[in-house]
């Protein structure tokens, strides 16, 4: 856990997409947050494979890094959501490092 955990802090610091293995799958995020929500990690992350029907309703997603298999910087950088504010989702979520 503490691999996968580094690579997304660095990947949020250098503005890197990653690529993971998600309920059966794999997914490109963009990640933006992460925090801890009772005592479990989570990133708050775009999914760039994700079809959109325009920019204006792209959010970011919830997940649970004990969810992500195989992560890896994907090599892209990206830029972060315009409304994108360094905030956890609840009120009781603990920031733990943002772009």
């Amino acid at each position: 856990m503490t691999e996968v955990r580094m690579t997304i802090l660095e990947a949020i610091a250098r503005k890197q997409a990653i690529r993971a293995r998600y309920n059966g799958g794999e997914v490109i995020l963009a990640p933006h947050l992460m925090y801890e929500r009772h005592g479990d990690l989570f990133i708050g992350a775009l999914n760039l494979g994700k079809t959109w029907r325009d920019d204006a309703e792209r959010q970011l997603g919830q997940f649970k890094l004990r969810g992500l298999g195989d992560v890896a910087l994907a090599g892209e950088t990206f830029e972060p959501l315009p409304s994108f504010e360094a905030v956890p989702p609840r009120a009781d979520d603990t920031l733990v490092f943002a772009i």
